[in-house]
């Protein structure tokens, strides 16, 4: 049975301002069999942390990464093979350049770097004059498997290295409504990612929104996927209704998208602030001193969280909204427009405030507040 070619598994752009990271942590070994979804590595920027994942079941094969290195968009951090002994002999990433003065390629006394080798199975190789070199990277060579390779009449065939068109900064935006026309526009002043289409799943095929065509709906994710988009943005704005926008965020994520924070060239975040994956900041708007905000959180338009706030997840800071210092909000929270909150208030998970209210005490989880109330009534 002949082996399938590894598939490469690329670095995504997990953060618009930083095409580095540092690899904080690997979670696989040379080898190892891994599950569909399986977590491989860590990358780590500035402003934000996320897991890569395995695009499907295999081994890995291939590493050339180590925990603590700095890493690339687009680089490859290894190979999902169909098995550990399949592993690609010319690896599309150049080695390392204290490793080529190291591997010298004209010469049998030099191992190449990564070789497994024994002894007996060296020397043979070194009696025929084998170049070391067409030797795999991976598996341990042993002097069965180099006779194995002098006795065939033709050069042992290699494993093809898959010809990609992997883009780090592509990009797929996940909702064709008023949300998703303002994110693609946000996206273009980014001028860093690549829109590759829409995506609605009430919105008829080859619909187009702001020049970008509708390619389907969540059916489409896969083939997206395959085709080596990484990246994508929610632009499920969840007013009514919060819980399909997390559906939707769940729905990327379980088929293997990353979803980088977005922030528009007009707002402003000092450096100490944070923003975790899936955030979006929307024009003018401004985060603090030691801003802390939460997975998929909206900052809407000129809203404004000073120094010291805390966001929780999937909240929406609506267009116009103004955070004191010091304001912690729970998880899936919607803060109306132009709603003020003071100093050092605490707002509990599910609490609905409406336009132009102004809350001055503590408010318990699931509260609603009307529009342009003062709290506590």
């Amino acid at each position: 049975m002949n082996s399938q070619t590894p598939k490469p598994i690329y670095f995504p752009l997990i953060n618009p301002n930083e095409r580095d990271a540092n690899l904080v942590a690997v979670h696989v070994d040379e080898g190892e069999h891994v599950e569909l979804g399986q977590a491989i590595c860590t990358l780590e920027t500035t402003k934000s942390t996320n897991e890569i994942t395995a695009e499907s079941a295999g081994y890995i094969v291939g590493l050339q990464y180590e925990e603590g290195q700095t890493v690339s968009a687009g680089d490859i951090f290894g190979y999902l093979s169909d098995s550990p002994e399949n592993v690609p002999t010319k690896l599309m990433k150049t080695i390392e350049s204290e490793h080529k003065e190291n591997r010298n390629l004209n010469s049998l006394s030099e191992i190449p770097v990564g070789l497994r080798i024994t002894k007996p199975a060296l020397a043979l190789a070194k009696q025929k004059k084998l170049d070391l070199n067409q030797l795999p990277i991976g598996p341990l060579i042993t002097k069965e498997k180099v006779q194995n390779m002098l006795s065939e009449s033709a050069q042992q065939k290699k494993s093809p290295v898959i010809e990609h068109d992997f883009d780090p900064t592509s990009i797929i935006i996940y909702g064709g409504g008023g949300h998703g026309k303002t994110l693609i526009e946000l996206i273009q002043a980014m001028g860093t990612y690549q829109i590759k289409g829409i995506l609605d799943d009430g919105i008829d095929i080859n619909t187009y929104i702001l020049n970008y065509p509708v390619l389907g709906g969540n059916e489409m994710l896969p083939n997206l996927y395959s085709s080596g988009v990484r990246l994508s943005v929610n632009a499920v704005g969840g007013v009514g209704d919060n819980s399909i926008r997390i559906e939707v965020f769940q729905r990327l994520a379980k088929s293997g998208f990353i979803c980088p924070p977005v922030v528009h060239p007009t707002a402003y975040l000092e450096p100490s602030a944070t923003v975790s994956p899936g955030v979006q900041v929307f024009a003018q708007a401004y985060l603090g001193s030691e801003v802390k905000i939460g997975f998929g959180v909206i900052v809407n338009t000129t809203a404004i969280i000073s120094h010291g706030c805390a966001i929780g997840d999937y909240t929406h800071i609506s267009p116009g909204a103004i955070l004191a210092g010091d304001v912690l909000i729970g998880n899936d929270v919607l803060v109306g427009m132009g709603a003020t909150i003071n100093l050092g208030v605490e707002i509990g998970d599910g609490v609905r405030i409406g336009n132009g209210a102004t809350v001055k005490q503590d408010v318990p989880k699931n509260t609603i507040i009307q529009a342009g109330s003062i709290w506590p009534f």
